[in-house]
């Protein structure tokens, strides 16, 4: 059954390109991320500046509502390629970025890179919704994960050794080159021109995302139980390597085993999502993610290896499944002329109390404790599971909602 969908959403000319350029462009960007902040800090020496190098590209996520707009107005395929080119030629202007007085054209780019990776995934579900069979969405978003989190396995190491030898300018090269390839695979894409919407005036374009995921009962619950999970998963982050330092005595350059474990448990769910999903539906399948997910970080309060190990494949395996199941859920569920505002909402209200979480967590973690900071987030994480899973009785949600369909009867 498993091998079956797989084939399936393989075989589908649009989702196959698909996945492609995620893999093609993901290499790049990947190796770009471990580079940037390593690049600020040999240009600057600042700790600060380096560390605001991530936030630079995490930024424009709370301008995901007004991205979504731009992408439910334009041709999907022509913004794919267009915005793959254009980042193509800014990645390649880093060459010129040799002396800290030139850092600004690095941050410069990395905002815009943020921006238009919120874009381009906008336009991404809008035109997969309306390819893919509804029942292999989920395939999809699986097949997606194991993609972006393959990469995340092989590029760093990539990226790393590029910069020892050649210096930033290398990465960045190599990040164009991807990004051009990519343009190239998006351009086979089939063309389909965006949905007419009605018109509600500016401030009605900009909401209609956020009116839509907070006025659907299937929608609402899940993003918001992905809103809180992705605080925790924040905070679970921030306490890495004093997991590593205080709990198992291990150099920092432990934690890039831990993560590496994560990462393998990430494609190990991103292979079974879709299955899942069709037996369990978008709800049951959400929790069990959180309630593995919050396990496995109160876990990482005991200072074993073994169990350090473990809890890092399982935060992998149960972390994805409530971003896989809300995103479902919105491409299925989701008019397609409001898609691209719906689908870069749900991705901000999940992803932004990711970024605040990390920068809280720096504070928490000189301030209380892992052996009780930990457990007390997977408490918090748990009781999310168990408020999704309960459906209208829990706070998560005070509109009526019964079961969320499974992709099989959509």
């Amino acid at each position: 059954m498993t091998g079956s969908a797989t084939v399936r959403v393989l075989r589908d000319r649009t989702a196959g390109l698909f996945l492609t350029a995620v893999v093609v462009s993901g290499f790049g960007t990947s190796a770009m991320w471990l580079a940037a902040g390593v690049w600020v800090k040999s240009l600057t020496g600042s700790d600060s500046l380096a560390a605001l190098a991530v936030f630079a590209m995490w930024l424009p996520v709370l301008a995901g509502p007004a991205l979504g707009t731009i992408a439910d107005r334009i041709e999907g395929r022509k913004l794919l390629v267009g915005s793959n080119l254009v980042m193509a030629g800014l990645l390649a202007s880093l060459t010129t970025v040799d002396s800290a007085g030139r850092i600004w054209i690095l941050f410069a780019v990395l905002v815009l890179y943020g921006a238009s990776s919120v874009l381009m995934g906008a336009a991404e579900s809008a035109l997969v919704a309306g390819a893919v069979d509804a029942r292999l969405l989920g395939d999809f978003n699986g097949l997606r994960m194991v993609a972006g989190e393959g990469m995340k396995l092989l590029a760093p190491l990539a990226g790393a050794g590029l910069y020892a030898r050649f210096g930033g300018g290398a990465v960045a090269l190599l990040d164009a080159a991807s990004f051009a390839l990519a343009a190239g695979v998006c351009a086979l894409l089939p063309a389909a021109e965006p949905a007419e919407a009605p018109r509600t005036g500016r401030r009605g374009e900009l909401t209609a995302g956020v009116r839509q995921v907070w006025g659907s009962p299937v929608l609402r619950p899940l993003v918001l139980a992905g809103s809180v999970t992705m605080l925790c998963a924040g905070l679970n982050g921030a306490a890495v390597y004093a997991v590593v330092d205080k709990g198992l005595g291990h150099a920092p350059t432990y934690a890039g085993v831990l993560y590496a474990v994560q990462g393998a448990g990430s494609v190990v769910v991103g292979v079974l999502a879709g299955p899942l999903l069709r037996r369990l539906g978008e709800r049951v399948f959400a929790a069990a993610g959180i309630a593995l997910f919050a396990v496995a970080v109160g876990a990482r309060a005991l200072p074993y290896d073994a169990v350090a190990l473990a809890a890092s494949a399982a935060v992998g395996i149960g972390l994805p499944c409530v971003l896989i199941a809300a995103m479902t859920a919105v491409q299925r569920d989701t008019p397609e002329s409001v898609l691209g505002r719906t689908a870069a909402t749900a991705n901000t209200l999940m992803m932004v109390p990711n970024a605040v979480a990390l920068a809280l967590g720096a504070g928490l973690i000189a301030l209380v404790d892992i052996r009780v900071l930990l457990p007390l987030v997977g408490a918090a994480t748990l009781l999310t599971a168990a408020l999704l899973v309960t459906g209208r009785r829990g706070r998560l949600t005070d509109a009526p909602t019964g079961p969320a369909p499974s992709s099989a009867e959509a």
